[in-house]
């Protein structure tokens, strides 16, 4: 593991009376990709205004590199942040934008040269030197931005869902760009987005908020597969999330058929929550599976294709290369490895947390 960086203590913070994070701790380690998921009003950006010194907490101590900088002005410390709105001025040609922070910590016109073609070079727009903003694409403005934030040799680059603007096929670019850029630099990203499979693509470690809340931390992997709780599980891609009752150890009841799994620990005929993804759900003949079905509705998705089964009185989501015809009787099968457990929240408050017992 890397060195720690960055580390949140206790942070709350409320707008109006309305509290948008509530005790927040969170840790970040030098030269990671750390992506805050989320839907609107999570309270991310805050975060991540909060790290950049646009806001202060009401409570809680900002620590960078072992310093405590929470009443620290943005342009004192060693990070710098890439918006939505590229924020370019639009009077000052692409090398100005990308000098203005230079100028201002009064470096030499020789070393600012120098910075200037090495920065737009790493976003690959060499000899871009004397285009105006307005004369660029939506894609290429951003890449300015990013050179202007990077020519400041910052320790941490904060970026605010910074491809929102961006057509799909842009957006997918710039993913890879970034992921190159942060491995050539070797700064540390912390990135902004409601989108999970940007966070899913792009990050080393996702942390995933509601309500003010981090609900689950981890890689990809983990949060992708081991979902603690059904939020993470439904905001993370398509699941099938079921109301079950856990019989005994590595046996769970799934709308009155009993599926063997692998989670343990969970008493006897409790109620439970399982997730199980489309792509793990196996469609065989009838006699074959588990819980008998029929194909409801079918879309070709280009790599696979999307299909509704009912089965169980419950609207099964299955994705598979293989096409069944609506109508035609199946049975569903899931590897005991492929059904995650949760535990049920009690309440909407405990729901909110993402409490595990």
């Amino acid at each position: 593991m890397s060195k720690e960086l960055i580390r949140l203590e206790h942070i709350t913070k409320s707008f109006d009376g309305q509290m948008i994070l509530d005790d927040l701790n969170l840790v970040i380690h030098e030269n990671e990709f750390v992506t805050l998921l989320g839907p609107s009003g999570c309270g991310k950006t805050t975060t991540l205004r909060i790290i950049g010194g646009f806001e202060t907490p009401d409570k809680g101590r900002v620590i960078f590199d072992g310093q405590d900088i929470t009443a620290l002005a943005p342009n004192k410390r060693q990070l710098n942040t890439v918006f939505q709105k590229y924020a370019l001025f639009t009077h000052m040609d692409i090398a100005e934008n990308i000098a203005f922070g230079l100028k201002i910590k009064n470096k030499s016109q020789a070393y600012i040269n120098d910075k200037i073609k090495y920065a737009l070079k790493l976003v690959n727009l060499d000899g871009f030197e004397h285009r105006m903003p307005d004369s660029l694409s939506g894609g290429q403005q951003q890449r300015v931005a990013i050179a202007r934030a990077i020519v400041n040799e910052p320790k941490v680059l904060l970026l605010d869902e910074p491809l929102g603007a961006l057509d799909l096929k842009l957006r997918q670019d710039m993913q890879y760009e970034l992921i190159r850029l942060k491995n050539e630099l070797g700064i540390t990203f912390i990135y902004v987005t409601h989108d999970q499979e940007e966070a899913l693509t792009m990050s080393d470690h996702i942390v995933v908020m509601n309500q003010g809340y981090i609900q689950q931390e981890g890689s990809p992997e983990d949060i992708y597969n081991e979902p603690e709780n059904a939020f993470v599980a439904d905001f993370i891609g398509d699941s099938n999330i079921i109301t079950a009752t856990m019989v005994r150890d590595e046996l769970v009841n799934i709308l009155g058929t009993d599926f063997e799994c692998v989670d343990k620990g969970f008493g006897t005929n409790q109620p439970v929550d399982v997730v199980i993804r489309p792509e793990d759900v196996e469609l065989v003949k009838r006699g074959e599976g588990t819980l008998p079905g029929v194909v409801s509705h079918i879309i070709f998705k280009g790599v696979h294709y999307e299909m509704e089964v009912q089965a169980g009185g419950f609207e099964w989501l299955v994705h598979s290369t293989r096409m069944n015809e609506v109508g035609s009787e199946v049975d569903i099968r899931v590897d005991p490895f492929n059904i995650q457990v949760m535990n049920k929240p009690e309440s909407e408050d405990e729901q909110a947390i993402g409490v595990e017992e």
